[in-house]
């Protein structure tokens, strides 16, 4: 298995890792533990879980995987989205003692929505109480789980508080996580990223996505992969795995792949825009709106409808994804300043409308 430097850790990871959320079975810890470790065996060396993944069994699954596995072996990650440092300290013994490791090799402060959720980690004492647990040896890496855009995540990584970062990232919407590349490698941090299939939306539209593909490469899925793991940016590609037909076909993609030219990735990026009329790039220009409506990430969402050409698509975004409600596409007031600045020319007024009636189920 290929790996590469998780920042400056020290630490080699596999470019594929193990998402620990999408076992077939999770009440069935052993049939899930042979999944973990079959990967394993594959030469996948980086494992990601967290607390609630799989009704809450994931910890303990690949505790009984790990069981079998020597501990110098892999790496673990698990995550904590609490604020309050003594929530965080219990959370990270009960991922220890389920997980069956003295230490967590990379912990994640997770599930940054907002940028003011940094702060309130900082001021609730979440974030001291990971640099104390890190000095303890309960943690070896701290580092932080995102959802925020390239810019906020930016401002997250410039704080210096973290090794590295998990994050959404593929070939759909890579224009709204491109700073948060550009400033991991500049610090050199690590970058694990979550959904390279686009939470199953680059399979399910492979046919229009075929352009995708590269010369090497058997379908959209392997082209998706590839295109994560072969920016110098990105260490490690997550991949949620339900059985071992899945890992097989994962760990295939980048076994004896020598990582995409530049020219490709940007002609990849570049048939994006030119291959889904009206798909919003993400450059972020229709921003700060006077009210503060989050239009980057309504856009996105409304992106999922041109793919999937349904308003649960866009429903579904809305909550998984952005943990955000319609009615806040409601608060525009239509000035119309997002439209005069956007390069795309879209109707964003519309759209936020059509957002916002889905609250009413209109």
């Amino acid at each position: 298995m290929w790996t590469k430097p998780y920042g400056r850790t020290g630490k080699n990871i596999s470019v594929i890792g193990f998402g620990a959320m999408r076992f077939a079975n999770p009440a069935d810890l052993d049939a899930s533990a042979v999944v973990v470790r079959h990967a394993h065996a594959k030469g996948i060396n980086y494992f990601d879980t967290a607390p609630y993944y799989c009704d809450d069994r994931s910890e303990a699954i690949m505790g009984r995987a790990f069981q079998t596995m020597p501990r110098d072996s892999f790496y673990v990650s698990t995550k904590c989205a609490e604020a309050d440092g003594d929530a965080l300290r219990a959370s990270l013994e009960r991922s220890l003692k389920r997980l069956g490791v003295d230490s967590i090799d990379f912990f994640h402060i997770w599930c940054l929505l907002r940028p003011e959720q940094l702060d309130e980690r900082r001021q609730k004492g979440a974030i001291a109480a990971a640099q104390r647990a890190r000095a303890e040896g309960l943690i070896k890496h701290l580092v932080v789980s995102s959802h925020l855009n390239g810019e906020d995540n930016a401002s997250v990584l410039d704080s210096g508080l973290f090794e590295g970062i998990t994050v959404g990232y593929n070939a759909i919407n890579f224009p709204f996580r491109a700073k948060t590349l550009e400033t991991a490698a500049k610090h050199n941090l690590g970058v694990a990223t979550m959904n390279p299939l686009g939470g199953g939306l680059i399979p399910r539209n492979a046919a229009r996505l075929a352009f995708l593909k590269g010369p090497q490469d058997k379908d959209v899925v392997q082209a998706a992969l590839r295109f994560n793991v072969s920016q110098p940016a990105i260490t490690c590609a997550l991949v949620g795995f339900a059985n071992e037909r899945e890992v097989d076909e994962a760990v295939a993609a980048v076994e004896n792949f020598q990582p995409y030219p530049a020219e490709h990735i940007e002609r990849i990026k570049g048939s994006i825009g030119s291959s889904f009329e009206g798909f919003c790039t993400g450059c972020g220009y229709c921003i700060p709106c006077p009210v503060n409506v989050e239009i980057p990430k309504l856009m996105d969402t409304y992106n999922q409808k041109i793919l999937e050409g349904t308003d649960a698509a866009m429903t579904d975004r809305l909550k998984w994804h952005w943990s955000l409600s319609p009615e806040v596409a409601a608060a525009c007031t239509e000035c119309g300043a997002c439209e005069d600045a956007c390069t795309q020319h879209l109707p964003i007024r519309e759209r936020l409308r059509e957002i916002a009636a889905l609250a009413n189920g209109r």
